[in-house]
């Protein structure tokens, strides 16, 4: 009995050694863990700071007076949106110019001609541009993709959607306090207008819009958006 109660208490000790060298080993894992993790938050927070910092250097003044993120994000979206304006804008005055001279060299060589027809088919091809998968065209060569199927409409509305917000372009004929009803049918539709940009070019206008998808809309989708769009402007 004493031997075997010897033996015994040996083994035990033996155990309580091993678990302890268990636990420390387990402690060392979770704080090299935890080291890593501060160091992989702290190199995300450094990187982040220098985008926005090379963000808000691109930028005029007016529009980060401030230097949280917040601001300068919010700046950034609103210097895009005008450069958006700009290029549109820059893009119709620069085809117009182009059909003026067309226009006025036909008139010295009378092989030329040109009809109203064709200028508006250039005029949608000028804005055309600026659409990519429309869900709605005016084209008589419908645009097609894998993820869209394009309806043809005497309008063109392409919508995105990212995270409850939504993009809508729409190129139309100009019609009588067109933009007033568009603004007040999406506000009653659920879709607060955050920004929006429009540039005309006679007798078509491109509205360029940013919504806030309002809790309790019932458009969920691109498809709903843009089927809704239509509806508005026919």
């Amino acid at each position: 009995p004493p031997a075997a109660m010897v033996g015994s208490g040996g083994g035990g000790g033996g155990g309580r050694r091993k678990r302890r060298r268990r636990i420390s080993k387990n402690k060392e894992q979770v704080e090299q863990q935890r080291m890593t993790h501060i160091a992989v938050e702290r190199n995300r927070r450094k990187q982040m700071n220098d985008y926005l910092a090379v963000i808000r250097s691109l930028m005029p003044p007016s529009y980060s007076q401030r230097g949280d993120q917040a601001s300068i994000v919010g700046g950034a979206i609103n210097y895009v949106k005008e450069l958006e304006q700009l290029l549109q804008s820059l893009e119709a005055h620069k085809r117009s110019k182009q059909d003026l001279d067309s226009i006025s060299s036909s008139h010295g060589n009378p092989t030329r001609t040109s009809s109203t027809t064709n200028r508006d088919d250039e005029q949608l091809r000028i804005f055309g541009d600026f659409f990519n998968f429309p869900q709605y065209s005016s084209w008589n060569q419908a645009i097609s993709s894998s993820n869209c199927n394009n309806i043809v409409s005497s309008n063109d509305i392409e919508v995105t959607m990212v995270d409850g917000h939504a993009s809508v372009k729409i190129l139309a004929e100009k019609q009588n306090k067109q933009l007033l009803k568009l603004v007040a049918a999406f506000q009653g539709l659920g879709l607060s207008v955050l920004h929006l940009n429009l540039t005309t070019l006679h007798p078509f206008v491109l509205y360029s819009f940013n919504l806030k998808v309002e809790e309790g809309c019932l458009l969920n989708s691109v498809d709903d958006v843009a089927a809704a769009t239509n509806y508005l402007l026919a």
